[in-house]
């Protein structure tokens, strides 16, 4: 008997054990958002492409449900809901995502854009904030901002060709300037190319189709010599690339504020404090070198939108020509204390923002915890994607979203400004907006004050039509590639190109 009675013991502890399980893993009274049917451990993966997602995702709902082998993602396509949550609820919604290539792997976890919530993304966030975070403080800037597009329209005009290469050259140069006090090489820059190597092996590491780890956290542990693990060598030259673009232009500060020539910067000036120790110069360094992945890119694909732009509506380019020559005239270029007087203009450029949308699904955020919202449940640990895409080309909002039009946001009843979530949301919003926007602005008004923009013609007198379709990167959006014709629009407007530039 004391053996059936062990047997039966043993039988009635599993039982309980397995009911206890069963409460435990009860299924959640809400549901889901609603979403594609899931297939069995894969869920969603081939509902969702490895181009060009927000496409699809703009396809569904406002609130929607996908799984990827059991890691849960909502796709939010209704600015009004992505406020809702992302905004109202921000201290829940404020995390990252862990993407295991490039966030732990390769080491862009550290910088600002995907650091943890908590105390060091707010250091991080009060010191852009103080350098220049509102109109007041980036108004130091201006005066680089205007001599650097100057310096832009004159290689424009002896080499239009090279118009992506000189939009970036621009923006890597003013953003450097700006958090190193490096000036840029007028060939090809070795930090301006590091960076770009950086930046597109970031992309490439983001994407959730390009890494199988991405998709299953556990292959992390892979050792490198194991079959399959190639993206470890992989993940070890990408952390080479990137810590040596934060390194770089960091050791560089240094050494100029040891031979007593460093230019003012946002690394300078803080290096600067008595109370200095690793840690401090640790987070500098990261702070710093997120400043320049955070704008270069971006601006650089905004400004190269706004070339395209004005070669397909040459309607919209005259009409802005023609406010700032009634304001400013021919006889000097537009700067940023005529902004407030251009109305046209400044809505010219706030549909650039909403026309090509730059980081299509946005930086995605993590639910803390369990959350209702709309009657759904929104479990904790769930990834939140708010398709910006989706949200500024939702016709409900903006009518004709894909046409170019800045009276939109004109008149008595203007459309809602893209900004709101063209930076993102909550406790998450881009702390270099302020920048972004003003680079956007006066290389439109600079530009369009001296040239004329139109659509390339062949040898032949045929007509190049730019295609409008953005390339379908996974993290950044670029334009597609086009050729346009880009030309001064008068002798006045050679001279004023041509004309010494006013250094700060």
């Amino acid at each position: 008997m004391p053996a059936l009675i062990t047997i039966l013991d043993i039988g009635l502890g599993v039982a309980g054990l397995l009911i206890i399980l069963k409460l435990y893993d009860r299924k959640p009274t809400l549901p889901l958002p609603p979403g594609p049917r899931k297939l069995p451990i894969i869920g969603n993966l081939f509902d969702v492409p490895a181009e060009s997602q927000w496409l699809t995702f703009a396809k569904w709902g406002n609130l929607v449900s996908i799984s990827v082998f059991g890691e849960k993602m909502i796709i939010v396509n209704s600015a009004a809901v992505a406020i809702d949550m992302l905004e109202k609820k921000g201290s829940n919604y404020s995390d990252r995502p862990i993407i295991q290539m490039g966030g732990e792997l390769v080491g862009w976890k550290n910088t600002l854009g995907l650091l943890p919530y908590g105390d060091r993304l707010k250091d991080y966030r009060r010191l852009f904030h103080q350098f220049f975070g509102s109109n007041a403080s980036m108004s130091r800037f201006y005066p680089l901002e205007e001599a650097e597009t100057h310096k832009f329209l004159k290689r424009l005009l002896l080499s239009p060709q090279d118009l992506d290469k000189h939009i970036r050259r621009t923006a890597g140069t003013i953003i450097l300037h700006i958090s190193h006090g490096y000036e840029v090489k007028e060939a090809d820059d070795p930090l301006v190319v590091l960076a770009n190597v950086a930046l597109e092996q970031f992309s490439l590491s983001a994407a959730p189709g390009s890494f199988l780890v991405n998709l299953i956290p556990a292959m992390s542990w892979i050792p490198a010599w194991f079959p399959g693990a190639k993206f470890k060598i992989t993940a070890r030259e990408w952390a080479n690339t990137l810590n040596e673009m934060v390194e770089r232009p960091y050791q560089y500060v240094k050494e100029q504020m040891a031979q007593g020539t460093a230019a003012p910067s946002f690394t300078e000036n803080l290096l600067r404090e008595l109370d200095m120790n690793s840690e401090k110069e640790e987070g500098i360094k990261w702070s710093a070198a997120s400043m320049y992945v955070a704008g270069a890119d971006t601006t650089v694909s905004s400004i190269y939108a706004f070339f395209k732009a004005m070669a397909l509506y040459p309607e919209v380019a005259a009409e802005a020509q023609a406010e700032i020559d009634s304001i400013i005239g021919s006889e000097r270029l537009p700067s940023f204390a005529d902004r407030k007087d251009l109305p046209y203009v400044n809505a010219l450029a706030l549909e650039l923002t909403r026309w090509h949308t730059v980081v299509p699904t946005g930086l995605s955020h993590v639910a803390k915890k369990d959350d209702i919202h709309d009657g759904f449940l929104i479990p904790k640990g769930t990834v939140i994607i708010p398709n910006i895409w989706k949200m500024q080309h939702d016709s409900r909002i903006y009518p004709d979203p894909m046409v170019f039009n800045p009276k939109r946001f004109l008149g008595p009843s203007p459309e809602p400004d893209p900004r709101k979530i063209f930076f993102g949301f909550g406790r998450r919003i881009c702390p270099g907006r302020v920048l972004a926007d003003s680079s956007i602005f006066i290389s439109c008004a600079m530009t369009l004050a001296v040239f004329n923009i139109t659509k390339y013609v062949d040898e032949s007198g045929q007509v190049i039509e730019p295609v409008v379709e953005p390339t379908g990167g996974p993290v950044l959006s670029r334009p597609t590639p086009f050729l346009c014709s880009i030309k001064p629009r008068s002798q006045k407007a050679l001279s004023l190109i041509t004309a010494e530039v006013e250094m700060p």
